[in-house]
């Protein structure tokens, strides 16, 4: 990308104006002294930038680093810096909504605790999920713990379907994947972790999900909480499947969710996800100028520092406007020339006026995996080639590039020749092929390592950096654990039947269930509604009907269930009998929960 001047110092104003008081001390624990968020683990971004970093990233990430309780304009507060996601506080008649109150409860208590020693001990009047993402709700129970008093919780229409379900079916892999993503187990440190661009990391608390109570349905829509007039703004498909932004027209203040920050956002999230339209997120940033333009004097969002001055609001929405419509449909017109993705991610550039802006930099998402997401979302994976439609595997692909080179040696040292010369993406490729022909070679993963620490280094991008550094920690022996995909009893009590069971049959062991038949009936009273499930040819399927099962003497279950939704929890959790009611045969469960294979949370990426 061009360079810009590194000397310019609007986001560092903008980033400290309004500052009140910083957390003291900077870390979050548990109850059991867990220390769950260190903001001063990342002090050592107030330095220099090393030879170990890139500029650009160093600067977003001293910016990102910076933590305390800020004011926005009269009555709107941010805690920033006490999350991977920003709290904020908007003060109402008799208490303070909270709008995304951070990724766990710790984190979340200790920022509110931190707003009340400044502005007063006011009560939680009202809750606001901008999306449907775990580091903007997973932290509710910080603001709203069991037992308070019940207040309107508002979100964007479809948000509990998509917060409980988006990491449930491919949980484990994405898991896995974000330990890459985020760096979490890389030491934070000038040739380590120094952020992922959009925050520092992730916090390592306790998590769960306050339903909502209110349903923002359409643009348009207005709701008063607590004496505060809210105009919302539904924005589906864009960051997040069910998001929206909203204004507040006393304080002419415009949240936009994590629709426009201070970066280049994804478009596919290297942790994995549905792919986003960036065709309609630039439609809705336009509306939004539309909208609130006018009357917006100051713009925050769910990450980052606000913009304050209406001109200015203006152009944060259109450039991040201009930025995802043309990465759009320049690559569908290059799509459409013939273009590979790969092809269309090389060649691509953004306009000078657009390249120039610090807010579309990549420091987490980048122009080059933007481009290769918008071609998956039209065309799939397949680029056309037939060469590319029935490739071996990762690993008998390298063993035959491998003999072909002349063996792993001869590999490594046509990769070190690479390295030596500067072409460090073909350095990784040909040591890659090296590492999956033989994993145990040292020589191999030592040089290898050294080819992602250097790309890792060089790397403007703060996920591409952590993915490079986290692999070369692996090769060097260091195990990286995922984190568990579920996020606590609470956020399962979260997921309907139907997801649960949908969740069960990603399991099942499909070549040893082929010849096994069997049918259960599950009744929950509470809903009073009956689930029939099938299990067939491999696959278990399902359908519901409402009231309890009919007795049938021939031809019915082969065992019927009748349970709470916490005993039905319970029971696919430990695979147990279930302390509920059954009919039939006692074995049926054994038959079931015997097919069912364990997902492994830290399956190897970096080796074969």
């Amino acid at each position: 990308m061009t360079a810009v001047p590194v000397d310019d110092h609007e986001d560092f104003a903008d980033a400290d104006r309004g500052f009140i008081a910083a957390l003291d001390p900077p870390q979050v624990t548990t109850d059991d002294g867990r220390v769950v968020w260190d903001a001063e683990a990342y002090a050592f971004l107030a330095g220099n930038c090393p030879d170990t970093a890139h500029e650009s990233l160093w600067r977003q990430g001293r910016l990102v680093s910076r933590q305390g309780l800020y004011e926005v304009t009269d009555g709107i507060y941010q805690a920033r810096g006490l999350d991977l996601s920003t709290m904020t506080l908007v003060e109402g008649d008799h208490g303070v909504i909270v709008i995304d109150p951070l990724m766990c409860a710790e984190t979340a208590a200790a920022a509110l605790e931190l707003y009340r020693k400044h502005r007063g001990d006011r009560p939680v009047t009202g809750l606001i999920y901008t999306h449907s993402h775990t580091d903007h709700f997973g932290g509710g129970r910080g603001v709203l713990p069991h037992g308070h008093h019940p207040v309107p919780v508002l979100a964007p229409a479809g948000f509990l379907d998509h917060a409980v379900s988006e990491n449930v079916y491919a949980g484990t892999a994405m898991s896995r994947r974000a330990v890459y993503m985020y760096g979490t187990e890389l030491p934070r440190e000038p040739a380590g972790q120094i952020g992922c661009g959009l925050g520092t990391t992730l916090s390592s608390g306790t998590m769960a999900l306050i339903p909502p109570t209110v349903d923002i349905t359409s643009t348009g829509q207005e709701e008063i909480v607590d004496g505060v007039r809210i105009v919302f703004q539904l924005t589906p498909g864009t960051e997040a499947p069910a998001e929206m932004n909203f204004c507040f027209p006393a304080h002419k203040a415009l949240c936009l969710a994590e629709n426009a920050t201070h970066t280049m956002h994804n478009i596919l999230a290297l942790r994995g996800a549905a792919v986003r339209d960036a065709r309609v997120w630039s439609h809705y940033l336009g509306e939004a100028l539309a909208l609130f333009g006018d009357e917006a004097e100051v713009a925050f969002a769910s990450h980052h520092w606000p913009t304050w001055g209406k001109d200015r609001v203006k152009a944060l929405l259109a450039d991040q406007r201009d930025l995802y419509a043309y990465l759009h449909d320049q690559t569908l017109r290059l799509l459409n020339e013939g273009l590979t993705g790969t092809e269309i991610a090389e060649e691509l550039r953004l306009p000078p006026g657009l390249e120039r802006v610090w807010a579309n930099r990549g420091y987490y998402g980048s122009l080059n995996h933007n481009v290769k997401a918008v071609y998956q979302h039209y065309l799939g994976w397949f680029d056309g080639n037939p060469a590319h439609l029935w490739e071996h595997p990762p690993v008998e692909q390298a063993k035959r590039y491998v003999h072909t080179m002349g063996g792993v040696e001869a590999t490594v040292d046509a990769g070190k020749r690479y390295a030596a010369e500067g072409d460090l993406r073909f350095a990784a490729t040909l040591l890659n092929h090296a590492v999956f022909a033989e994993p145990a070679n040292l020589r191999a993963r030592r040089e290898l390592a050294l080819v992602y620490e250097q790309l890792g280094h060089g790397s403007e991008n703060g996920t591409w950096r952590n993915f490079y550094l986290t692999g070369a920690m692996e090769l060097r022996g260091t195990p990286v654990e995922g984190r568990p995909a579920t996020a606590g009893p609470e956020m399962a009590m979260a997921l309907t039947v139907d997801q649960l069971i949908d969740s069960l049959a990603l399991r099942i062991d499909g070549p040893r269930a082929w010849s096994t038949s069997l049918t259960l009936d599950l009744y929950l009273p509470d809903e009073d509604r009956t689930w029939h499930l099938t299990l067939s040819n491999g696959a278990l399927t399902h359908l519901s009907s409402p009231g309890a099962p009919t007795p049938n003497d021939e031809g019915g279950p082969d065992l019927t269930l009748t349970l709470t939704k916490p005993q039905l929890l319970s029971l696919l959790a430990g695979g147990g009998p279930a302390e509920a009611a059954q009919h039939g045969e006692a074995g049926a469960l054994s038959r079931l929960f015997g097919l069912l294979s364990t997902p492994d949370p830290n399956f190897p990426i970096v080796t074969p």
